[in-house]
């Protein structure tokens, strides 16, 4: 069996087998409870940096498929799981994770403890780790961790952003979105697409006038890694996209970023919450939604409910964070969850239709408004 160790920030290790190839990796560890959805946790953006512990026992059962990664590589800095199925079976087409992992060049570690290994970091909180599979001495091992940043201050958009701008789908459709790729998930850019839109993906450090020089019906600032507050120049961007009354929609990096645009302030979370289980009340309806999240940071409620332009539209009843909120004379929204899910529910796509409901009040208000009805496909 090829030992693999799980060293964290406390001194506390875990030993394994070690799946993928020799190496060490260090980053922020993390649990997510999801069920189902590992390739989708993989390629995630979101989740750039960042050790993944899987607490579901079983994964690799289902393979890897194509069709379902959220980016174009592997975004995690490494994984850890308690039982690594090297056979897996689907209907269609896919691969084994353990190729998938040789081939992208990530290290996972099996067999751990991981309901302890789980108990211990909720008890502890969010801390670095550090992951190897190469023979070296645990001082070594612990050097190598030692020098490790901190995920609080760390802004880690641009490590993971389009380098440049790129379109999809019909110019000729009905409305046109600009996104602010923090990191953007694939399957928030499919949602936009469903709606009749052309999608235009810009840059972390795109410019106002780059972005208004397309001139886009609305804006949806992106979900992405890292801590919100080194991201000054995105805050300040989005800042002016507001006060030019466009029609905004915010998820998750991109909720922080309006928030902080706003005066509000953020912290880094004891523990953050990843999965596909996550309890919403949309206090404007009433109703509840079992949602899709991944987020180490949080808009603080006392700095929102302090500000008169703020209203708190969603929180989250696990711990009554702030899930969601809009502008009250703006039209502005965001979320701290994914409503595109991948993986996860579907109880929050009607937020796309809510962002595309702005869009067609705000050209109705144009000279010459007409608009189109949606055409969701």
């Amino acid at each position: 069996m090829n030992k693999a160790i799980v060293l964290l920030e406390d001194g506390t290790i875990f030993y394994g087998k070690a799946e993928g190839p020799a190496m060490t990796s260090v980053g922020e560890i993390c649990f997510t409870t999801g069920m189902t959805g590992y390739q989708e946790v993989f390629t995630d953006p979101s989740y750039f940096n960042q050790i993944v512990v899987a607490t579901n026992t079983h994964i690799g059962n289902y393979g890897i498929h194509r069709d379902e990664s959220q980016s174009g590589s592997v975004k995690i800095a490494g994984f850890v799981c308690r039982n690594f199925n090297e056979q897996h079976s689907r209907v269609r087409e896919s691969e084994s994770l353990p190729d998938f992992f040789r081939r992208e060049g990530i290290l996972a570690v099996s067999e751990v403890d991981t309901r302890k290994l789980v108990r211990h970091i909720r008890e502890k909180g969010a801390m670095n780790a550090l992951i190897s599979s190469e023979d070296k001495p645990l001082e070594e091992l612990k050097a190598i961790l030692a020098k490790a940043p901190s995920m609080k201050g760390m802004g880690l958009a641009s490590e993971v952003s389009t380098q440049k701008m790129y379109t999809l789908g019909d110019e000729n459709r009905a409305y046109r979105i600009a996104v602010l790729d923090l990191g953007v998930k694939r399957n928030i850019l499919d949602s936009l697409l469903k709606y009749d839109a052309y999608v235009g993906v810009f840059p972390h450090n795109a410019s106002l006038e780059e972005i208004a020089a397309w001139k886009p019906d609305g804006i949806l600032i992106s979900n992405g890694p890292g801590d919100p507050e080194p991201l000054h120049e995105q805050a300040e961007l989005v800042k002016k996209l507001i006060d030019q009354e466009m029609p905004t929609f915010g998820i998750c990096l991109g909720h922080q970023l309006i928030s902080l645009s706003q005066g509000l302030e953020t912290f880094k979370m004891f523990n953050g919450h990843r999965g596909i289980n996550h309890p919403v009340k949309n206090l404007l309806t009433g109703r509840c939604e079992v949602t899709s999240q991944n987020h180490g940071f949080a808009v603080s409620r006392e700095s929102a409910e302090k500000n008169g332009s703020v209203e708190i539209t969603h929180i989250h009843l696990n711990d009554d964070t702030i899930a969601g909120l809009r502008l009250r004379n703006k039209p502005v929204f965001s979320v701290q969850y994914h409503p595109e899910a991948s993986p996860g529910p579907n109880d929050s796509e009607y937020l796309f239709e809510q962002f595309f409901e702005l869009i067609r009040e705000n050209k109705a208000k144009k000279p010459g408004g007409k608009v189109e009805e949606s055409a969701e496909r």
